[in-house]
């Protein structure tokens, strides 16, 4: 069944935004006094979206490097805006990872919350339909809407049930973000009164001068880098972690951060391809230092959740690495083939890194469920007591530090093999992070799984339950499956990594 028929049948993109958000508005009506009824009617919601997801990739196809599954209605006549989605490899993988995250986020969160339960997992499933819509949007205004609409919901999920500075984290978190979108908010509202159109098919195509894309260039950057986050627009992000409760923590690292990562791949590089090679020096300059110092600070962390969120940023430089020196290596040395290695190493990146992030926030979840503390120091020989749980965070461990074998090691290495075909040294400076890495998180590990039991606390600890275990079991099945069979990722990706490759390489001077 192609796409196009199975449009013909239903709608398949609207219900996998729009189902999460009527279903987080029908979960409201559970209120306070049915908790456990929010829970499974959200639960059920969340998987049958996931279903939903598995039905968009068993009809894709793979050697269409166009959208798919493509819906175009008007939406606002005044302004020619329409309610245009559609989906290509780079986005179906990435509402992919929503949709998966998303259950796993809502099953991991069962017991972790008493309070306004069903306010919380309506809250994450209208953050899930946002999400999808941001990914799936092919109107910019449209994009806008869902890219500033899911701050909403996360602002109320931090700023609720955060910890003991959430309004102050929920606060820095909107802001910093909102102050920045408004700049691609200009930035767009100029494409359109130039071209006419709010569509970013017609927007890629719209000739600019270099005048013109150096300001757009530099308008979706700063919306997109603090949303990534880069070096130096990172600091929301530690605090934004450490307040938010575990599923918020996990669902902003797992999916929200790659939201900038996707703005660079469909906006900076497609509409404005000569500024964003006459600047990637700077994009590629401020990964390295993210790369290196960030990975440098996560060192002398002493809070779980901080280490982690210093490592999301570190790890996510490679993103924005492997996506900007894809333009030198194509521009100036032709060599497109390099570049798709590049760009798909940043695809995988992003994939990797949201099993890897969201396993390791459910796992300091897990332990902070029992103990109420996420300060290293007060653990120690956690694996004497909860075996299982220790073979969990140990393999995670081993893919936040790039081993062979897992998803950790693929796009690292996809994207410094792109890199060194450019500049060595900055390859071997980007692969140098692999053992400030392998330094932070064995660090990690061995304050708090191996040695002598740390207190009496620690000592009377149970291992996970079965709930925990299923949630734990699928991220690392995401972990080995992507790092032992990279193939059906990358062959979904492929085609629409090629016609990126190809429209950066053509010049609109």
């Amino acid at each position: 069944m192609s796409p196009d028929s199975l449009y013909g049948t239903f709608p398949l993109l609207s219900l996998l935004i729009w189902l999460p958000i009527i279903g987080g508005a029908a979960t409201l009506g559970f209120g306070n006094a049915r908790p456990n009824a929010a829970r499974w009617f959200a639960v059920a919601i969340a998987a049958i979206t996931l279903l939903l997801s598995i039905l968009l990739f068993t009809n894709f196809e793979f050697a269409n490097a166009g959208m798919q599954f493509v819906e175009d209605r008007i939406w606002l006549r005044a302004y020619d805006i329409h309610y245009h989605v559609g989906v290509d490899g780079i986005s179906a993988a990435l509402i992919g990872l929503t949709t998966f995250t998303s259950l796993l986020v809502l099953i991991g969160a069962w017991g972790s919350v008493e309070n306004r339960v069903s306010q919380y997992y309506a809250a994450f499933l209208i953050l899930e339909g946002l999400m999808v819509g941001v990914f799936a949007a092919l109107d910019t205004m449209l994009f806008y809407v869902f890219f500033e609409g899911m701050l909403i919901p996360m602002f109320i999920i931090i700023g609720v049930w955060g910890g003991p500075r959430r309004v102050y984290a929920s606060v820095k978190f909107f802001l910093y973000t909102f102050l920045g979108s408004l700049f691609m908010l200009v930035g767009l509202i100029y494409l359109y009164l130039k071209g006419g159109s709010w569509q970013l098919a017609d927007m890629v195509a719209l000739p600019l001068s270099m005048t013109e894309q150096t300001w757009l260039f530099f308008a979706f950057f700063i919306a997109f880098a603090v949303k990534v986050p880069m070096f130096p627009v990172h600091t929301w992000l530690p605090d934004a972690h450490v307040e938010a409760p575990t599923a918020g923590s996990v669902v902003l690292a797992a999916i929200m951060l790659k939201i900038g990562g996707y703005g660079f791949l469909r906006f900076n590089l497609p509409i404005v391809p000569d500024a964003s090679a006459e600047w990637a020096w700077l994009v590629i300059t401020l990964s390295v230092i993210a790369v290196i110092y960030v990975g440098l600070v996560a060192l002398v962390q002493e809070d779980m959740k901080k280490l982690i969120a210093y490592s999301s940023i570190s790890h996510m430089g490679f993103v924005t690495l492997g996506t900007f020196i894809s333009l030198g290596l194509v521009r100036e040395m032709g060599n497109t083939g390099a570049a798709q290695l590049g760009l798909q190493g940043a695809m995988v990146q992003m994939i990797s890194h949201g099993f890897i992030s969201g396993a390791m926030f459910s796992c300091v979840g897990v332990l902070y469920d029992r103990m109420h503390s996420r300060m290293i120091r007060d653990y120690g020989g956690v694996a004497n007591v909860m075996p299982r749980f220790a073979a969990f965070m140990v393999l995670f461990a081993m893919a936040n530090s790039g081993l062979p074998g897992t998803s950790g090691f693929v796009g690292e290495f996809m994207v410094i093999l792109a890199s060194f075909q450019k500049h060595p040294l900055l390859a071997f400076a980007a692969a140098f992070t692999l053992i400030i890495g392998a330094a932070y998180t064995l660090w990690l590990v061995k304050r708090v799984v191996w040695g002598d039991i740390g207190n009496a606390q620690v000592a009377e600890l149970t291992d996970i339950t079965a709930r925990e275990a299923i949630v734990l079991g699928a991220f690392a099945a995401g972990v080995l499956l992507l790092g032992i069979w990279p193939k059906p990722l990358t062959d979904l990706m492929e085609p629409s990594i090629a016609q990126l490759a190809s429209q950066i390489a053509s010049s609109k001077l």
